[in-house]
């Protein structure tokens, strides 16, 4: 009896019509009952009856079975329901029949608490898993690798259901794209935690993106087991920042195109003064020389380098959006077979040139001049691709834009080498060329852009090596009619002055001598005045009267278009010719050019500037 008190189970022993025959000190202390006040009775009159037909049926199969049996019995206590882990076995006499059952239950309650527990967690996990949008895998790692978990989302994901990855180890890491799969095998070989980003291959062939978030499992003995961890589809996060990325290096790609565009329009400014100075004292020399001086040819060739000059220095004035435009409408159609006949000479024997405009094209709204240097730079760009002949076809059509708009197109298509990707990304690029040194100064199709743009339109590259290029140029579509050419004035050595008297205003000393120079040639009377501020004073205080206005527009202190302001006050109907190396937006002081004053741009050909003068000296005096 000693030895059954001093245990912590509870023993007893009924009889098997159910009365108690004993218990020890546990089941006095457990029910706070005296043995001697339990013996003699039953289950029913210590339990609840739900409780005590449970015991008394464990007690019967005991008896009946004749071996012992083991069971969980829930008993009602003070602090709740205590589990008891219960074994029941039969006592047997002489005669071999079971006249009473024994009983040892031991308190598990804690411990079926805390499987309960562990139970619901694992429940609640489950669930978890199951309903997330992630991917929460365990995969074994050893000598027979397995997947062991993976939740739902894995089939919406990738397109395999769990069963198909516990069928196949390998199945994960087949589909993940093989320039990604070396990254991804050591990420599971990895001692610590980290993030990596691959692409897979999803079942129907489509690839995503993949960011796998995973930890090492490592046994007692610090070796690595098993990998667990999450994956994420995070492809249109990888989109977004592949947007955001091309629109940062599209940035910065107009903000170097900015700040080159201002360098190269300061420096086209200064050049071009000089290349007037330079190009109108050739033209003077070839005029006073005789066909037959042996010095003619030289200054033929200076006003052929300052001819070269201006046309390079043109391309940094388109390039910088800092040349002059005068936007009107124009029929591509019309331009184009306008310029077939110079540019099949360009392009020369071994190329074969074709066309094919689209009819009733409306026209667009552009600078003539600089759409035909659009076509001029596709076209010699064209035929430096076809270093062995080909052909190149120069299309138009209309498009449908957005929102209802047109848009005329431009394609020059070329049957040449083709770019590269990498050439192909930086075709824009100014400066940046593969005619190599000497032979290209990389601003074609920089210059090119920079108009199309200026213009509202867009333009495009479509290449591959050895499958030829197109360039495509698309304008918004107009919806007026396209005017008529006006008619051409005579030749120069027929356009001389009848003595008018021309006011020139110009800050360059080199420039305003040459200009006057040819006025006086041309039997023009001229008055030079430095800067605007004395030409005021020449015309208010010195009472000048003259016929039409000569001016640079921009100049230290006053514009050449505030200048003109100023003295249409006293004369509003006042001939003006504005001339420019550059001009970018409005004029210093707000003023912007005149709509109808014509402008002609440094540096200029005598007979071209002599042309405009005279119509202003004669049309309009």
């Amino acid at each position: 009896m000693a030895l059954i008190d001093h245990t912590s189970a509870v023993i007893y022993m009924r009889k098997s019509d159910g009365r108690y025959l004993l218990v020890n000190r546990e089941y006095e202390r457990l029910f706070d009952l005296r043995r001697e006040d339990i013996v003699g009775l039953t289950d029913h009159d210590l339990f609840p009856r739900e409780v005590a037909d449970a015991f008394r049926e464990n007690d019967r199969q005991a008896l009946a079975g004749g071996v012992p049996i083991q069971r969980e019995e829930s008993v009602p206590g003070d602090d709740g329901v205590r589990t008891y882990l219960t074994v029941k076995f039969p006592l047997i006499d002489e005669h071999g029949i079971p006249y009473a059952v024994a009983g040892i239950s031991t308190d598990i309650t804690e411990r079926s608490r805390a499987e309960a527990a562990l139970r619901d967690s694992e429940e609640r996990f489950r669930l978890l898993a199951e309903h997330a949008q992630d991917i929460i895998f365990r995969y074994r790692l050893g000598s027979a690798p397995a997947m062991e978990y993976l939740s739902r989302a894995v089939e919406a994901i990738t397109g395999f259901a769990a069963e198909d990855y516990y069928a196949d180890p390998q199945l994960l890491v087949s589909r993940i794209e093989p320039e990604d799969r070396r990254m991804f095998e050591q990420s599971w070989q990895a001692p610590r935690s980290g993030t990596t980003t691959f692409r897979l291959r999803r079942r129907d062939g489509e690839v995503v993106w993949m960011e796998q978030r995973a930890s090492a499992v490592t046994d007692d003995a610090g070796e690595l087991v098993a990998v667990e961890g999450i994956l994420r589809d995070v492809t249109e996060r990888m989109a977004a920042e592949q947007e955001r990325s091309q629109l940062e290096q599209q940035l910065r790609q107009a903000e170097r195109l900015d700040s080159l565009g201002q360098l190269a329009g300061g420096v086209a400014h200064d050049f071009n003064n000089i290349l007037a100075v330079i190009s109108g004292y050739a033209d003077m020399l070839v005029d006073e020389l005789g066909d037959d001086h042996p010095s003619r040819p030289d200054a033929a060739s200076i006003k052929q380098a300052a001819a070269r000059g201006t046309a390079l220095t043109r391309q940094l004035l388109l390039f910088s959006h800092s040349e002059p435009s005068k936007a009107e409408l124009l029929d591509l159609n019309t331009v184009t077979a306008e310029m077939l006949l110079l540019l099949d000479r360009t392009l020369g024997e071994d190329i074969e040139l074709s066309t094919v405009l689209a009819p009733d094209l409306p026209p667009v709204v552009m600078d003539r001049s600089k759409f035909e240097q659009v076509l001029m730079n596709a076209v010699l760009n064209a035929r430096a691709a076809m270093t062995s002949g080909g052909r190149l076809t120069i299309s138009t059509s209309l498009e449908h834009g957005g929102e209802g708009g047109k848009l005329v197109s431009l394609a020059v298509a070329d049957t040449g080498s083709g770019m590269t990707p990498e050439v192909l990304a930086r075709a824009f690029e100014p400066f940046f060329t593969t005619k190599g040194r000497g032979s290209g100064t990389g601003l074609g199709l920089a210059t090119t852009y920079g108009v199309v743009t200026e213009a509202g339109g867009t333009i495009s590259l479509e290449s591959k090596v050895g499958g030829g290029t197109t360039l495509r140029v698309r304008l918004p579509a107009s919806d007026e009619d396209a005017p008529t050419v006006s008619p051409a004035l005579p030749e120069a050595s027929a356009l001389t002055g009848n003595g008018q008297r021309i006011l020139v205003v110009e800050d360059e000393e080199a420039v305003r001598d040459i200009v006057c120079r040819l006025l006086v040639k041309g039997g023009y009377k001229v008055f030079a005045a430095q800067h605007p501020a004395e030409a005021l004073r020449m015309c208010r205080d010195g009472a000048l009267a003259f016929d039409v206005l000569v001016t640079d527009v921009i100049m230290p202190g006053m514009s050449g278009t505030q200048l003109f302001a100023e003295l249409r006050r006293d004369r509003p109907n006042l001939p003006v010719l504005f001339m420019s190396g550059y001009t970018s937006g409005p004029a210093p002081g707000g003023q912007e050019l005149p709509p109808d004053a014509p402008l002609i741009r440094k540096p200029f050909e005598s007979h071209v500037f002599l042309k405009e003068m005279y119509q202003l000296a004669t049309e309009r005096v």
